[in-house]
């Protein structure tokens, strides 16, 4: 069996914001790069009305092939679909991809086919109710890098009413379960579903702060706008960088396990807390 090649670093510490592409909008693939992602998703799934998949194959093969290609990343349709399979060939002919979207990941044998036949990185959406019952035995896949997922097909399969209060406690227990799952399996930490009103920028940055406090690694786009809005939610305090710096001085200076700052107690995992926020 294949061993994945450092396919669970690369994305953990510089993709935060993953813009989509629809297939048959290439020509807004240089815009998406342009708008500071970090990462591109070219969309062969949702994105593409079954009569033109073959002309968005067609147009993504000719980017790839293009002199001002960037390295992106394809959403593949569900595995075991005929639009899957011819997919999975393009992939093939696309030996610069960065990796793949699996849409509907719902088995181990789906990722691991999908890795085998492209050895690219595989990110696995979870949207139904068997893929989130089979997050764990997913996360043994060989070549999965990381997990994401989206919510409004999974409201629709497990009946949960959008935008409602339980709708926010089903969502946050996925995070949670994705979260604790890929911590176990030496995953990169999931990304975040899409934040579908793309002009709501008060919205989206609640969201960005709360999947960013809980341990996620990043957020699916639609549109070029949120982008920047991710981004700046990102950014840390100055009181937040201020108070970390200073943890990290002290602990540095005096070697003491345990101390004050600003008259908060200062041990072992604000001393790492405060690392990490300094590393990023």
């Amino acid at each position: 069996m294949n061993s994945v090649i450092n396919h669970k670093i690369n994305i953990t510490s510089q993709n935060k914001t993953w813009l989509f592409v629809p297939a048959t909008r290439i020509d807004r693939v240089a815009k998406a790069f342009a708008s500071g992602a970090d990462a591109v998703i070219v969309d062969l799934e949702d994105a593409v009305a079954p009569e033109s998949k073959a002309d968005a194959r067609e147009a993504l093969q000719q980017y790839h092939d293009s002199a001002g290609y960037q390295p992106i990343w394809v959403r593949v349709n569900k595995a075991g679909r005929e639009e899957f399979f011819k997919d999975i060939v393009l992939c093939q002919k696309m030996p610069n991809l960065a990796g793949v979207l699996l849409a509907k990941a719902e088995q181990v044998a789906d990722i691991e086919s999908v890795y085998q036949l492209t050895n690219l990185p595989v990110i696995a959406l979870i949207e139904s109710a068997i893929g989130l019952y089979q997050i764990d035995s997913m996360a043994k896949a060989v070549g999965l890098a990381a997990f994401s997922y989206g919510f409004l097909d999974l409201c629709n399969d497990l009946r949960v009413q959008v935008d409602t209060p339980a709708a926010d406690i089903i969502a946050n227990q996925i995070r949670y379960q994705l979260i604790l799952t890929s911590k176990v399996h030496q995953l990169a930490a999931p990304i975040d579903t899409v934040y579908p009103d793309f002009n709501d920028e008060i919205g989206l940055s609640a969201r960005v702060n709360l999947w960013s406090q809980m341990g996620m690694s990043g957020m699916l786009c639609i549109h070029p706008k949120q982008v920047a809005v991710v981004k700046q939610a990102l950014q840390p305090t100055d009181e937040a960088l201020s108070f970390a710096q200073r943890v990290v001085e002290e602990y540095e200076r005096s070697g003491q396990a345990v101390f004050e700052i600003d008259g908060q107690m200062a041990d072992a995992p604000v001393i790492e807390s405060s690392r990490q926020l300094l590393d990023k």
